[in-house]
């Protein structure tokens, strides 16, 4: 390889540019090892520090994939790494500028009417029993908060996975997750769980009749009129959306 030594700006930025611009070409495909550390070294005229921090820089983006003793890969990109790349910020918006809570509830439902109404027009008995056990698991999960909001996050992913779509689960997990403070204070008031376990039922019934605009319609009254009753149930506290 021809030496290509870096200049200017810090070295391991411009590294980690470098590496990455190879990957994007093409040059290292989805669980390709890169050079070592030495091989970096060398070919870059850079030390140590810079190529490690480059490959940490990488492995932050879920670009490239480090265990211990081997070389760096480049990873294999899921749907649900793509999702998990934006949680950070995401919380952090939700911390600094609460209103954005809104705006995410109103994505929540125009993403879930959505699936609930293409997996009235795809599911099969197969996924319609799997629907039920995930109805029956949040059930039995009543008395215990944290399985409770775990049961509710699985039953919302389940619908969102009969669309054969991984991007659709990924986003309702993700979701899920970003709002989760907010929702465990409400999932609390007295009467909540009770309600939405009733209208997860009537969402399942909607799915099980394969009819698209009854699923539609139950999964937003879920979302909006639930939210008004939480509102009741937890006075003074925030609407999750």
């Amino acid at each position: 390889m021809t030496a290509e030594p870096l200049h200017k700006r810090k070295l391991s930025e411009q590294l980690c540019e470098q590496l990455l611009a190879r990957i994007r070409g093409g040059e290292f495909a989805p669980g390709d090892a890169l050079p070592s550390e030495r091989e970096l070294m060398e070919h870059y005229g850079v030390g140590r520090p810079a190529v490690r921090e480059a490959l940490q820089s990488l492995e932050r983006s879920n670009i490239v994939e480090i265990a211990q003793g081997e070389r760096a890969r480049v990873a294999v990109p899921t749907a649900q790494d793509l999702i998990a790349q934006l949680a950070g910020g995401a919380r952090h918006l939700l911390r600094i500028q609460p209103g954005t809570l809104a705006h995410l509830k109103d994505a929540r439902i125009f993403l879930e009417t959505g699936m609930a109404r293409l997996a009235a027009q795809q599911a099969g008995e197969a996924d319609v029993a799997r629907l039920r056990r995930r109805l029956e698991e949040h059930r039995a999960a009543m008395d215990d908060l944290q399985h409770f909001l775990a049961r509710d996050m699985a039953f919302h992913r389940e619908i969102a996975a009969i669309s054969g779509n991984p991007i659709y689960p990924a986003i309702v997990e993700a979701l899920f997750g970003w709002a989760g403070e907010y929702y465990q204070k409400l999932v609390r008031a007295p009467g909540a769980e009770r309600l939405t376990l009733a209208e997860h039922e009537r969402i399942v019934d909607a799915i099980a009749a394969r009819d698209p605009q009854a699923a539609e319609d139950a999964m937003r009254e879920h979302l909006t009129r639930a939210n008004q009753l939480y509102r009741q149930l937890a006075p003074g506290s925030t609407d999750p959306g």
